[in-house]
């Protein structure tokens, strides 16, 4: 971190600054120069608010030289994070698949949607148990009886199941939940995802709607930085001036985590696009572009569906998509984790 001092600053103010930064532990060295003086600071500096510095009456700006994350740093994580779920790793060098409904419904459509996915070579099984909704009058999710479902489908199918947390209240419900999932909407809830980095349980972590990368980031360090070192990023668009889809993929966002960060990366087309059809193409790209995971909405009946029936696929339309996706994970260098 380089602190620049104003031209103006008094010898005292500087003073000042130099033994408050004495508290974070980091070295400081004062440059003089023929236009203006400059504080370098050498040393683990996250723990230093940039707009606390900036406050100080005698400093001109603030600029880090490295990224402010650490945990999820590749610079520091050289190696790619593998994560295990029961049995499946998740960067592991193999194809992830997570399908299954946008909501569970009930127990008919769960068993009979895991039971088809799980054919056609999904990997994990996804379903919303507790769901954010824009509106307050849409089905907002069967709460824990959805997550019993979710677990009933599991014993069936061997499938690890993946579903999304809303509130921290709820947190318990998740104990038998092999992946938990935090949602677009919920990316900077701190203090639901510290709470989620005193556990151990792997956390598939959603882009909110207009974050950037670095603050993606940065929520997986919430977590991260309370020791929980099992997240999975997720990129499921973002909010663009676009309206022909319900979000904007941003399939560059793989290779620029890929060079940023060791986490490994899912992409979700189905809520990137809103569109059944668009769902498969975009999912083809993102296998190309070299995600670690894809999150595939499924539904036995979309034309009835009580939430997201537009952008899900029927089982046979999944199973002609996952030919493609195992056909092109292969020739990537990244094959689909077969079921056993």
């Amino acid at each position: 971190m380089i602190i620049v001092l104003k031209n103006n600053s008094q010898e005292k103010q500087v003073e000042e600054l130099l033994n408050w930064l004495d508290q974070f532990h980091v070295s400081t060295n004062l440059v003089e120069g023929v236009h203006s003086n400059v504080i370098g600071l050498i040393g683990d500096t996250t723990q230093i608010d940039i707009e606390a510095v900036q406050a100080k009456e005698c400093v001109e700006n603030v600029q880090r030289v490295q990224e402010p994350y650490k945990n999820a740093n590749r610079k520091f994580h050289p190696d790619n994070t593998v994560i295990d779920v029961a049995g499946r790793k998740i960067g592991g060098g193999k194809l992830q698949v997570i399908a299954g409904p946008c909501s569970v419904e009930t127990e008919e459509q769960i068993i009979t949607t895991a039971i088809a996915v799980k054919e056609a070579g999904a990997t994990m099984l996804r379903g919303g148990a507790f769901k954010p909704r824009t509106s307050p009058y849409s089905f907002q999710g069967l709460g824990k009886e959805g997550i019993d479902l979710l677990i009933q489908a599991r014993k069936i199918t061997g499938l690890p199941i993946v579903t999304e947390i809303m509130d921290l209240s709820d947190l318990d419900c998740f104990a038998d939940v092999d992946v938990v999932q935090v949602g677009a909407r919920n990316m900077q809830n701190f203090t639901l995802l510290k709470a989620l980095g005193r556990s151990d349980k792997p956390v598939l972590l959603k882009r909110g709607l207009s974050s950037t990368l670095q603050e993606l980031l940065m929520s997986a360090e919430y977590i991260m930085s309370e020791g929980n070192q099992n997240v999975i990023l997720c990129e499921r668009g973002i909010r663009t001036f676009e309206p022909a889809t319900r979000n904007t993929l941003d399939l560059s966002a793989v290779p620029l985590l890929q060079q940023k960060t060791h986490l490994p990366i899912t992409i979700d087309p189905s809520h990137a696009t809103g569109i059944a059809s668009l769902v498969e193409p975009m999912a083809l790209c993102a296998v190309t572009a070299g995600c670690d995971a894809l999150e595939i909405e499924v539904h036995n009946d979309p034309k009835n569906a009580w939430s997201d029936g537009a952008q899900s696929l029927t089982p046979a339309q999944f199973a002609e998509t996952m030919k493609k996706v195992k056909a092109l994970s292969e020739f990537m260098g990244k094959p689909l984790d077969v079921n056993e």
